[in-house]
């Protein structure tokens, strides 16, 4: 298997963190924080699930890599920022959260880039 182990790795302890933050939220965070927990872990399991796969992808380019990298950091900068928030009461952090949904959002449309594309060569 063809894996970029950087990209892995990092997914891996996306995911983790995201399983610790809403397993927070679930069993031990107050009503007030509980949801901006809940969703902040959400977005970074789902996108560090995605950067696992870029990073596996048997059909990986460098456009694959990146959508990867822009998937797991977005969804790690989200989750913080909805975490410092809710944690910390910074609600200054409420300006940061959109870069992380950002991130994301470029990560799927570089991933659909890259898909199309690839569909076009082998047309």
């Amino acid at each position: 298997m063809n894996l970029d182990r950087n990209l892995a790795v990092f997914a891996a302890f996306n995911g983790a963190m995201a399983v610790a933050i809403g397993a927070f939220a679930a069993h031990g965070a107050g009503p007030a924080v509980k949801t901006l927990l809940t969703t902040g872990a959400h977005y970074q399991i789902v996108h560090a699930v995605l950067a696992l796969v870029c990073a596996a992808s048997p059909a990986r380019t460098r456009l694959v890599s990146v959508a990867g990298w822009l998937a797991g950091v977005g969804g790690l900068v989200f989750c913080l920022a909805l975490t410092f928030i809710a944690l910390l009461s910074m609600p200054a952090m409420g300006a940061v959260a959109p870069i992380g949904g950002v991130l994301m959002i470029a990560g799927w449309l570089l991933l659909a880039f890259a898909a199309f594309g690839k569909a076009q060569s082998d047309a």
